[in-house]
């Protein structure tokens, strides 16, 4: 059985132009992430047959679009959660959830009684759909995609609708949808916070093209990344945890490096999920004496660009071309440094954050 999913689509759906060749693995959240009105929903559509752009559609080695086959939507094996909830208001959770069960053919692999509890459902399961806040009313919908026993998960901008504070209660259980399952999912966002948090592979796409594709921090420290210009750009690096020291300050491995994070909620051995903010990263010739950073690396400049008319994007390399992360600052400052690539300069990450415990 193949372990990819292959989307190859060419055609046009009304005045838009879809032209997308993606292989994707099968674990794992693969993020479509662009501006609105580049294609995001497109595919995703397309995948689910609601749209039917010529192309070729294949999911673990099951063909489900070529040019002689078009499986409708009914038979094909996916989850789909919208923006919105769109609960049954006259159901129960309980029944809302089992009506997912109930249009499936497919035996039941993914059980009730493990929805609930991996989605935090149970104290729930007997409210009406119009006593639930936003998260809530969207941690049914997915349960209710899981219970028709998908064998893949298609997301349509989830959190889009909530605010700030029901984003932030929901977000464990995309984390939890993560490590309890294995059924993979694509995600749409136009929010480069969730690609941060949730995403293992990233595809950045514009206009009906995607313009790059792959592990996630491959795809945002690449050398040509569109996205190393925006003023929220970061780098997204695994770890785990080594050590916590008595006043709260975790070691952790990532890579080729080793930065201490405020990590009195983490537990040695403890895998994570580090975010390295390139305008919180400063260069150095040498090593401060007195300084209130804990992290301050070796590293090696591999590219310099320009952001507009004051700004400059280093792209470095702690050692060995991994964990590359990126720096922001004045072209005043890269100027006065004389900062040229292939230099050795010092690091200094002002702040590291943990964005997911993975």
């Amino acid at each position: 059985m193949s372990d990819r999913i292959k989307i190859a689509l060419d055609g046009r759906l009304g005045n838009f132009n879809l032209n997308v060749d993606l292989a994707l693995p099968m674990r794992g959240i693969s993020a479509l992430f662009g501006p609105s009105g580049c294609g995001k929903t497109s595919i995703l559509r397309s995948v689910a047959g609601l749209n039917r752009i010529p192309g070729t559609i294949q999911v673990g080695g099951e063909t489900w679009q070529n040019h002689t086959v078009f499986l409708p939507t009914h038979r094909r094996p996916i989850g789909y959660v919208f923006q919105e909830a769109s609960l049954f208001p006259h159901l129960s959770v309980r029944q809302n959830l089992l009506y997912g069960a109930k249009r499936t053919r497919s035996p039941g692999v993914i059980r009730f009684d493990d929805v609930a509890e991996l989605l935090g459902l149970g104290r729930l399961i007997d409210r009406s759909p119009a006593n639930l806040s936003g998260g809530e009313r969207q941690r049914v919908a997915i349960g209710r995609a899981l219970l028709s026993q998908p064998s893949l998960l298609l997301m349509d901008e989830p959190l889009s609708a909530l605010d700030r504070q029901a984003k932030d209660e929901i977000l464990p259980y995309f984390e939890a949808l993560h490590t309890g399952l294995k059924i993979p999912i694509l995600f749409v966002t136009h929010d480069i916070a969730e690609v941060e948090r949730l995403a293992d592979h990233l595809v950045l796409l514009r206009e009906g093209k995607a313009v790059a594709s792959g592990p996630l921090n491959e795809v945002l420290s690449a050398p040509d990344s569109p996205l190393f210009a925006r003023s929220d750009f970061a780098a997204v690096l695994g770890g785990r945890v080594e050590r916590i020291d008595p006043d709260g300050i975790a070691t952790v491995q990532s890579d080729n490096m080793r930065l201490l994070v405020l990590g009195d909620r983490l537990q040695p051995g403890e895998p994570v999920r580090v975010r390295i903010a390139a305008s919180d990263v400063s260069i150095a010739r040498s090593r401060a004496a007195d300084s209130s950073i804990l992290n301050a690396l070796p590293v090696r400049i591999i590219r310099i660009d320009d952001i507009g008319a004051h700004e400059t994007s280093l792209l470095l390399d702690p050692g060995n071309g991994t964990g590359l992360f990126r720096a922001r600052i004045s072209r005043r400052s890269a100027m006065r440094l004389a900062l040229r690539e292939g230099e050795d300069v010092i690091a200094q990450i002002k702040s590291v954050s943990i964005v997911a415990n993975r």
